[in-house]
């Protein structure tokens, strides 16, 4: 029987930009809100058996959806950082030497083929895999004043995605020691970055996009209608 995996979401931002009346993973794509569809591609795959969702101590949105009475779904209060959050998912894991797959609340759009891709591929790394897409525009470093500073070289430059996959106590040691020595911690892979540990760069699909700006809504709209009429 294949190991069992654990997905944590970290859910508790306010998603200023959206520039909406509700944090953005609430706001609705076919019917349902996007925390909705994000979490239903994570429970598609058979060895996700469980979901942690961090989301804000006072979040009134989420008590309203099915998924607060799903008994796969664990919910637990997240921070005001994503790190924050990512630890309290992590604080309910009992077993250090679980697979964590940690995913962006926001990110509806997931592909099987990419997360089935990634998860064979963590487990064959000592240190995990995230999905990453490759840059495929030219590159502009700014001078801080508006200006181009020079042009940056793409090869092996990567967009960094989600889900990113660990152990649970790898990484819970990792960020433990990050943020302890006040090290950016911009996604979970650069906590293990940080403790000089090399995870796996699995190539994922563009459309795996983070609902970030208000034109996101429209794509990802659009790319999870074309998910939902073709799972495969």
């Amino acid at each position: 029987m294949k190991e069992s995996l654990i997905a944590v979401v970290p859910a508790a931002g306010v998603g200023s930009r959206m520039a909406a009346d509700r944090p953005k993973q609430y706001l609705q794509i076919a019917g349902k809100t996007i925390l909705e569809h994000t979490v239903d591609r994570l429970l598609q795959h058979p060895q996700i058996t469980r979901v942690v969702i961090a989301i804000s101590k006072d979040d009134p949105y989420f008590p309203t959806l099915p998924l607060a009475t799903d008994p796969r779904i664990e919910r637990v209060n997240g921070g005001a950082e994503r790190a924050d959050s990512v630890f309290a998912g992590l604080a309910v894991v009992a077993d250090p030497a679980a697979w964590v797959l940690v995913h962006d609340a926001a990110r509806p759009c997931l592909h099987p083929e990419d997360l089935q891709r990634l998860i064979d591929e963590a487990q064959a790394s000592p240190y995990g895999a995230i999905l990453a897409a490759p840059v495929r525009d030219t590159m502009k470093r700014g001078n801080g004043d508006g200006a181009i500073s020079s042009t940056v070289d793409r090869a092996d430059l990567w967009h960094a995605l989600t889900p990113q996959m660990f152990r649970a106590g790898v990484l819970k040691q990792a960020l433990e020691q990050a943020l302890a020595a006040g090290a950016v911690v911009t996604d979970e892979a650069s906590a293990l970055e940080y403790c000089g540990q090399m995870p796996i760069l699995v190539k994922g699909r563009a459309d795996n996009l983070k609902v970030t700006q208000p034109e996101d809504l429209a794509l990802a709209e659009f790319y999870l209608a074309k998910l939902l009429g073709d799972p495969a």
